[in-house]
């Protein structure tokens, strides 16, 4: 099976709101966004934080790729987190968007961090990146989100559980497929996923193709991993994007392998020397945060 990592408790989800009256505002230069890109929901913000140009307004502390508290945590962001929740239980991860003014933690949530840049940051801080989440775009990008998720992420690692019963494994192959299948599809009409634009469907859908050539991959048998590369579209567009200043400059590949290998609890199979993407021939020069 795939790398498992320690969760944090209790997790912190305030909220970036339109004015001064939700506490906390899209002020410049206010916030600062603590990640580590070998980790899929930081690469995910990091990537979204490129697109919107927002480096001179929000700025980005890089952590180590392997978290380096006894914990399961990082030291850098204990001392956040014990000033946002008293003898605070967990581990102290990332990602996290801290409040400079307070010291405090904003939010710890993925999803909800990238909402809060997207939505209340750009236009109203004069940054200069595209309009990510389109009016009336919502459902569309949500269901991208759960087919990630659920179709991709979860189904990857349900296939590549070592042991268990060969059904589910199989089972599990053929939801990965199907999920692969329904995005190329998408991608057999138009540029992006939601037409030809750039939005946060697109983000999530890299990420995840990244995180299933880059971790998943080395826990599937390698017929599986001949027919996850039968999605030529697909893996395309997934090379294209590598290629673009705020995408694959944030990659770190060497961090991701040793992220996945001190977490990793399963055995490595036959498609982990099948490589779908050379995702370091494809990447522009590392990014500066």
């Amino acid at each position: 099976m795939s790398a498992t990592y320690p969760k944090a408790v209790p997790s912190f989800r305030s909220r970036i709101g339109r004015d001064a009256r939700s506490g906390f505002p899209a002020v410049p230069h206010r916030y600062r966004l603590h990640l580590t890109p070998s980790c899929p929901n930081c690469l995910r913000i990091a990537v979204t934080h490129s697109l919107l140009g927002l480096r001179d307004v929000l700025p980005v502390t890089v952590l180590p790729a392997v978290p380096d508290a006894s914990d399961g945590g990082y030291v850098a962001l204990r001392p956040l987190y014990e000033a946002s929740a008293h003898l605070y239980p967990g581990p102290a991860l990332a990602p996290v968007l801290s409040d400079g003014w307070s010291g405090r933690i904003v939010s710890t949530r993925a999803h909800d961090i990238v909402q809060d840049l997207t939505r209340r940051f750009g236009a109203s801080v004069g940054a200069s990146g595209p309009r990510l989440h389109p009016d009336g775009a919502d459902a569309h990008i949500e269901e991208v989100g759960r087919l990630c998720e659920q179709g991709i992420n979860a189904a990857a690692q349900r296939a590549g559980q070592y042991g268990g019963d060969p059904a589910a494994r199989e089972a599990a192959l053929a939801a990965l497929l199907h999920g692969l299948g329904v995005l190329e599809r998408r991608l057999a009409s138009a540029d992006y996923l939601l037409g030809d634009r750039l939005t946060s469907a697109d983000v999530q859908l890299w990420v995840t193709l990244v995180q299933l050539d880059t971790v998943h991959r080395w826990h599937l048998d390698a017929a599986a991993v001949y027919r996850i590369t039968d999605h030529p579209r697909l893996w395309s567009y997934a090379r294209r994007l590598a290629a673009h200043p705020a995408f694959g400059p944030h990659l770190d590949l060497d961090g991701i392998a040793l992220r996945h290998h001190a977490h990793c609890r399963g055995r490595e199979a036959a498609g982990a020397a099948v490589r779908i993407v050379d995702w370091a021939r494809s990447a522009p020069a590392p990014a500066r945060p």
